[in-house]
């Protein structure tokens, strides 16, 4: 176990905050929780985040110990402010920034400060997410650059020695899969699997192999593929 006040980590009901949840409960005494409501497209994703910590409880008496207060921040503000495909009802595409208008700009800026700001309240040193710089859409707030360019501004603003981890920063989503068996076996991949939502559209009628989503989205199909090689499908021969 890592000695730390505690952690605090951004929890959206989504695989890899889930696979992040439990790795942080691995390595620190105390656990909290933090989601925004953002007035995302898929918000079917707030809907499940307190039944998989529920779950995630059931799967070990001690992370039931260690798991303690969520909270969950209104960041509505986002939306009103922005004009993604993940905060109104238009059509995924690319933009002539070579960006997909599923990035929403500043959002992972303004949770890891809003995270910082909670933490210091509840006594928290580290901020657990789940950016990754491996399967990613290209957006510039997952790197790895931005996130220790960003502990490193918000130490300096709040005179703290607050770290920002991110297990998932170099693995790409069939690790990922393989790092939730490592920490909770069998049992916690099928929590991530029927639990979780990761779907852009929010899609949650049909159950895949994979778990719940529209089968089309980047999300869905990032998730299928990292599934499907997790479970031996060689990767050329992956279908959705």
């Amino acid at each position: 176990m890592t000695t730390s006040q505690g952690a605090l980590v951004l929890f959206s009901g989504g695989q890899d905050s889930a696979t992040c949840a439990a790795w942080a409960l691995s390595r620190y005494a105390k656990v909290e929780t933090i989601g925004f409501d953002y007035g995302q497209r898929h918000a079917v994703e707030l809907a499940v985040r307190p039944a998989v910590l529920q779950q995630l409880r059931r799967l070990d008496p001690e992370w039931d110990r260690r798991l303690g207060e969520d909270h969950m921040i209104d960041l509505s503000l986002i939306s009103k402010i922005s004009d993604t495909a993940l905060t109104s009802n238009v059509e995924i595409a690319m933009q002539a920034n070579g960006l997909p208008n599923t990035f929403v700009p500043g959002r992972n800026l303004l949770f890891m400060t809003v995270a910082a700001t909670v933490a210091y309240r509840r006594g928290l040193d580290v901020l657990v997410g789940g950016m990754c710089e491996t399967d990613f859409s290209g957006y510039p707030d997952c790197r790895n650059d931005t996130m220790q360019a960003l502990q490193n501004a918000l130490n300096l603003g709040m005179a703290t020695q607050t770290r920002i981890e991110t297990p998932l920063m170099w693995i790409d989503k069939a690790a990922t899969w393989e790092l939730a068996r490592e920490l909770g076996g069998e049992a916690l991949v099928e929590l991530i699997r029927t639990g979780t939502h990761t779907c852009y559209l929010g899609e949650r009628g049909m159950l895949h192999e994979w778990g719940y989503g529209c089968g089309k989205c980047p999300a869905c199909a990032l998730r299928a593929r990292g599934y499907q090689v997790f479970r031996g499908s060689p990767r050329d021969a992956i279908t959705l």
